[in-house]
């Protein structure tokens, strides 16, 4: 099974990037939880790591919810990886079973080496990549599929 918890994290963070540019930058759990298609508290689940490094803000009360942390071209997609995820591995190794050949007595060692080189390229990845940039990328995206340019409350290209 997959773990979403970047991809929905990133998601998130993209949609309040988003709402910050088109002049609202606060959203609740029950709107960011219907553009990521599940309920307001798996997405308060998904903030608190979050909130704790920095990337978002908590706002308490009527009309709260969440915005940026600090300003999205200030903000990489490893810190929202590294946030997201914690310490959870790339992947798991296979638990280990009786040592009988090359194979099983190496693989356990083989898959921690190949985990951490793979994690290490998708942090390198992500390190060169903000917020900002995504928000961009999404743009020219849009634009190249020729859908028609989003615009925003007063009329301007989103």
């Amino acid at each position: 099974m997959l773990d979403v918890r970047f991809s929905s994290a990133l998601k998130a963070m993209l949609l309040l990037g988003h709402g910050e540019e088109e002049g609202s930058p606060v959203l609740s759990s029950t709107q960011l939880a219907r553009s990521l298609d599940t309920n307001p508290s798996l997405v308060r689940k998904l903030m608190v790591p979050l909130v704790r490094d920095g990337l978002v803000a908590s706002i308490k009360g009527r009309g709260g919810g969440v915005r940026l942390g600090r300003p999205a071209d200030r903000i990489t997609l490893e810190e929202i990886y590294r946030s997201s995820m914690g310490d959870k591995p790339l992947w798991a190794p296979r638990p280990e079973g009786p040592r009988e050949c090359l194979v099983t007595n190496h693989s356990a060692e083989y898959f921690v080496r190949l985990t951490d080189e793979t994690e290490a390229a998708v942090l390198a990845a992500l390190a060169d990549r903000t917020l900002a940039d995504s928000l961009d990328e999404l743009r020219a995206i849009d634009r190249a599929e020729g859908a028609p340019a989003a615009r925003s409350r007063d009329g301007r290209p989103a």
